[in-house]
């Protein structure tokens, strides 16, 4: 008669769960906070330890007799990989299960090059930063991606990137996995800005839309705690929501009047250049408002309004308690949050904005790879993948 293990495996893995957020705890506290029996909490403390995902820590202080030892998750147990790959360059972490970065490292990287140079890229680079480092790949828990395109999220497969040729349905976590025997997750890379600027500044927020404005738009909605990404992976597509200001002005989408083609950067760049300001693409825009060119900030603002316009019938829908304005234009710092602030706290109901802020990414560069990294993290230390493990 064979004995079904799962009972055992669940009760490791909810007693796990308890002591991933880092606080320590007694075998006391675990056993009051689970209502399991002692011998059974000591049974469990002692496979997570034996698995390495769990350490004894500094005693506490005793009321007679032996100091009870106090347990938390060892974040150094495992090494995870988070990338982001975007339109013109790459940026690699290695970081714990806490997200803390380890080693990073960061070049120029064309996404048309293709998946299989792009990706040959990644493997390369981090296995030399594991090596760096005193580690290797059998220290890998797991692999989270990010890239600039629609990705099917049961698959991690990009779906019609318009900006990715040769990617469409590309197998990038097979691919992956072939040199890197770990589980491999993908996902929109405004998604995992979502995630790592929800980890780094509002980790009790549970409700919240990231914002990037960069050469494109797009949102990162996170809602009852929950990255949403819709039935076809595309939700907070907001780049390609018509705004008024824009009937007629074409989209590279092939429609007109989307808000990418009038508040992204090369928008705001082309619309300077046609009051006959030098600005070629978005950098250029960041760089005539920093030295306080007034046709640049006034552009600046109107995109924020522009943003905002759309971003109002947002808060309506999702009801967010934080909208985060990160990417490349948002190192405009003010103007653009001004401009969509005007909008969205002028034109929604007050309760909606009651609570409601609106403020610059604070994870800014690092909020993509800090998400990839929690992507990654979420799936190795997840319910369903420790039992795998502990089986």
């Amino acid at each position: 008669m064979t004995i079904e293990p799962t009972p055992t495996v669940s009760g490791v893995s909810q007693l796990f769960q308890l002591l991933r957020d880092g606080v320590p705890r007694t075998r006391a506290e675990l056993a009051k906070s689970t209502g399991l029996a002692r011998s059974t909490i000591a049974a469990r403390v002692d496979e997570l330890m034996r698995l390495g995902l769990i350490i004894p820590i500094a005693e506490t202080v005793s009321t007679g007799g032996r100091p009870p030892s106090r347990f938390a998750l060892n974040p150094t147990a495992r090494l995870v990989l988070a990338a982001d790959i975007g339109a013109s360059h790459a940026t690699l972490a290695i970081t714990d299960l806490a997200g803390s970065i380890i080693i990073e490292h960061s070049e120029p990287l064309d996404v048309t090059l293709g998946p299989v140079p792009v990706l040959t890229w990644t493997v390369e680079n981090a296995i030399a930063m594991l090596e760096g480092i005193g580690r290797s790949t059998k220290d890998l828990t797991a692999i989270g991606i990010g890239v600039p395109g629609p990705v099917e999220h049961s698959t991690g497969q990009p779906v019609n990137p318009p900006i990715m040729p040769g990617w469409d349905r590309f197998d990038v976590p097979g691919w992956v996995q072939q040199h890197l025997d770990v589980p491999v997750l993908v996902d929109n890379d405004v998604n995992i800005m979502a995630l790592g600027e929800r980890a780094f500044a509002w980790p009790g927020v549970d409700h919240l839309i990231f914002v990037k404005v960069a050469t494109g738009i797009g949102a990162g909605v996170i809602s009852g705690g929950s990255l949403q990404r819709g039935a076809q992976g595309i939700a907070g597509d907001i780049g390609h929501v018509q705004v008024a200001r824009g009937a007629g002005v074409p989209c590279h989408c092939g429609n007109k009047g989307c808000l990418e083609a009038l508040a992204s950067g090369p928008a705001i760049a082309r619309a300077l250049r046609a009051q006959g300001v030098p600005a070629e693409n978005g950098d250029d825009v960041v760089d005539l408002v920093k030295r306080g060119n007034i046709d640049a900030i006034q552009g600046v603002r109107q995109a924020g309004r522009d943003i905002g316009e759309v971003l109002t019938t947002c808060v309506s829908l999702v009801n967010p308690s934080v909208i985060a304005i990160g990417g490349s234009m948002a190192r405009v710092g003010e103007h653009l949050i001004a401009g969509v602030r005007e909008v969205v706290y002028t034109r929604s109901i007050p309760l909606a904005t009651e609570h409601l802020a609106i403020v610059q990414s604070a994870a800014a560069r690092n909020a993509a790879v800090l998400g990839a990294s929690m992507l990654a993290i979420e799936h190795a230390l997840s319910p369903e993948t420790l039992t795998l493990v502990h089986a």
